[in-house]
């Protein structure tokens, strides 16, 4: 599985040469963008801007001068559509069913994808709505299992980490090459080995409730501080990579 780390200071690319993931609403801010050291992928901002307006603001044209602005920068792997988050709370802010959200979805990935690198995402609230996003995908001629790979939307902020187990391993399942946005660190161990990568920036919001590194003397905590999440990273992989092969098939299984 790659890992991408998830950063909300898009300078990073600049300095650090392992994965990052990095939102287009927080890159779209810089006068001048950042060469990058390394392989990032582009996250285009859906929850926030969905969470703001209660629809895209930002246009499709608008988007794709950005991401292609992006591609130039170099090392840019993949970049999300612009895609329509499935949580209740985001159905509250847009008034629209599930079935609506899944068909914009498409349709944002139907029209960007001939322009950039971009990936198709699957979005849903229940494992027949992920399911039935499938459908739709192949209705519209789109096979997920020969796609590169396929995010899988609106997981990130619940706490059934069960639950997500059983989406992924479903749609792992068909022969589909998940990325797992906003995986959990308990995430990983459960169903990680399903994911062809995943993201996470939880370092950040643990550093923000403990005291700093030792040497971290400018700030008062590490929330913004690469060595913090470098640190974090290692440890995360360190986890996933001893977790034993029988420990993962029983957490599979639920006995976990």
């Amino acid at each position: 599985m790659k890992f991408y780390l998830g950063t909300h200071l898009p300078g990073w690319l600049n300095d650090i040469d392992v994965p990052l993931f990095v939102s287009h609403r927080q890159l779209s801010r810089y006068k001048w963008l950042p060469i990058p050291a390394g392989e990032w992928a582009l996250d285009s901002g859906a929850f926030t801007e969905l969470s703001m307006f209660g629809e895209w603001k930002t246009t499709p044209a608008e988007y794709l001068r950005a991401v292609d602005d992006y591609v130039h920068m170099g090392n840019l792997a993949w970049a999300s559509p612009m895609d329509w988050p499935c949580e209740p709370a985001m159905r509250e802010k847009t008034g629209l069913s599930v079935e609506d959200h899944q068909y914009r979805t498409i349709i944002s990935y139907l029209e960007l994808r001939d322009h950039g690198p971009f990936i198709p995402v699957l979005q849903g609230w229940t494992p027949d709505d992920y399911l039935e996003c499938v459908d739709l995908y192949r209705m519209a001629n789109v096979d997920l299992t020969k796609v590169p790979l396929v995010g899988l939307g609106s997981v990130c902020r619940r706490q059934a980490t069960a639950e997500i187990e059983t989406i992924v391993a479903e749609l792992a399942g068909l022969g589909i090459r998940l990325h797992g946005f906003g995986v959990k660190t308990g995430g990983f161990g459960r169903y990680g080995r399903l994911l062809a990568s995943a993201d996470s920036m939880a370092w950040s919001y643990q550093a923000r409730r403990a005291p700093p590194l030792p040497g971290c003397t400018r700030h008062k905590n590490c929330a913004n501080c690469p060595r913090y999440a470098l640190r974090w990273r290692e440890r995360v992989l360190a986890n996933f990579d001893a977790t034993p092969a029988r420990l993962f098939a029983l957490g599979r299984n639920g006995a976990l």
